[in-house]
């Protein structure tokens, strides 16, 4: 299967939350992992948020970081191309989305996933909408 993570549900793969079992059942089962290019800037954002705030250690912070690399080395990292801009700016002209939502799922779509997961009931919405097959996590 080719599971696409979106930057809320691959986040959960480094901070332990409702949802992060889930998308570690649907990881063993993914025989390759999408993510867009964005999702790692948006998950070190969150990180470094979680950091500010004390509601993560210096280092849990260390060892999310490092887990998020690793992990990154397995993905396919699915780029902003001219194909993605498009499919991107079609999600954004039929539904109530940001931006980076959108790329989201327009990555999903160009990867041709067989699974969209996501925490985020806007963007399940629109991928279902889109035409893909989604999980909540």
């Amino acid at each position: 299967m080719k599971l696409f993570l979106d930057s809320s549900a691959f986040s959960k793969r480094f901070v332990e939350e409702a949802g992060s079992e889930t998308v570690e059942r649907l990881c063993s089962l993914a025989e390759d992992l999408g993510l867009s290019v964005i999702c790692v800037p948006e998950i070190i954002s969150a990180l470094s948020l979680r950091l500010r705030e004390r509601l993560l250690t210096r280092t849990e912070y260390a060892q999310a970081k490092n887990r998020l690399s690793s992990d990154v080395r397995d993905a396919v990292i699915i780029n902003l191309t001219p194909e993605v801009v498009q499919l991107s700016i079609r999600v954004l002209e039929t539904n109530a989305l940001r931006a980076m939502d959108a790329i989201h799922i327009a990555c999903a779509l160009a990867w041709e996933a067989d699974l969209f997961a996501s925490a985020d009931n806007r963007q399940i919405v629109a991928a279902k909408a889109a035409g893909l097959r989604v999980e909540r996590v």
